[in-house]
């Protein structure tokens, strides 16, 4: 038993972190503001995660997410952005942009 309590403990540590690895992005919302949020499949090259309130609200603790949607840039485990939507439940129109700018810097910084 003790053994199986700790497995599942590094079992939840592993799947928290996993979101964070490399170059990633990750959309929090929920489903009554699906519309509000931004498709993700322009950054296929990374990872990519959306996240669901009613689905996945431990994330939304341990990211402290106030606002939704929210689109947060990971670099390996470290946050570079985080993007609220605010009171008006819609992200800022540049959201897209920020995160290629955001993007373009961490890969320009490997060479």
């Amino acid at each position: 038993m003790k053994y199986l309590k700790l497995l599942l403990l590094l079992f939840t540590l592993t799947g928290y972190s996993q979101y964070k690895d490399g170059i990633s992005v990750v959309q929090f919302s929920a489903e009554f503001v699906k519309d509000n949020e931004i498709s993700l499949k322009k950054f296929d090259d990374h990872n990519i995660h959306s996240f669901y309130l009613s689905k996945h609200s431990g994330h939304f603790t341990n990211e402290s997410i106030v606002y939704i949607p929210t689109v947060m840039l990971f670099h390996n485990g470290k946050q570079l952005l985080k993007i609220e939507s605010g009171v008006t439940l819609k992200l800022p129109e540049n959201t897209v942009e920020r995160i290629e700018e955001a993007i373009d810097e961490i890969l320009s910084d490997k060479f």
